[in-house]
């Protein structure tokens, strides 16, 4: 199983990010980051200074959004839903894509479902739960 680092990540989307502003070639992992990057202009600031990139700490305290969490986040769910894992991810995503006319408002409330499930599993100490999370996705998208 591939298990980058935080540096890792940061890198990659750090890079990822100049060489779509250099219009250079791209992974086809890069492209799909791309897309994310492309929804995101409030985050191409901190994804063009590698340095600071790797140095950066972000708290909740802070009140600062972590770019790289979040757009690992949207990778995630893309993941999710190509592979339909958990099953019936992806016709939930369609149809909360659907209801709120927008694939990246979508995700960005499938992010909220996905962050309550890992924080509970971490909390509690016992697996991640997909299927609460994927009825949490449901009941979004059928309200």
């Amino acid at each position: 199983m591939f298990q980058p680092s935080q540096l890792d990540v940061r890198r990659f989307f750090c890079e990822t990010h100049a060489r779509t502003q250099a219009g250079q070639p791209l992974t086809p992992l890069q492209a799909q980051a791309a897309g994310w990057i492309a929804e995101h202009p409030e985050y191409h600031a901190e994804l063009a200074d590698l340095d600071a990139a790797l140095a950066a700490v972000y708290t909740v305290e802070d009140g600062r959004t972590n770019p790289f969490l979040h757009l690992s986040m949207h990778l995630t769910i893309l993941e999710q839903a190509s592979i339909d894992q958990p099953r019936g991810i992806r016709q939930a995503l369609e149809l909360l894509a659907a209801r709120r006319q927008s694939l990246h408002a979508a995700h960005h409330e499938v992010m909220e479902c996905l962050g309550d499930m890992i924080w509970t599993s971490q909390r509690s100490g016992l697996p991640p739960d997909g299927l609460a999370y994927l009825e949490a996705v449901r009941r979004r998208a059928t309200r």
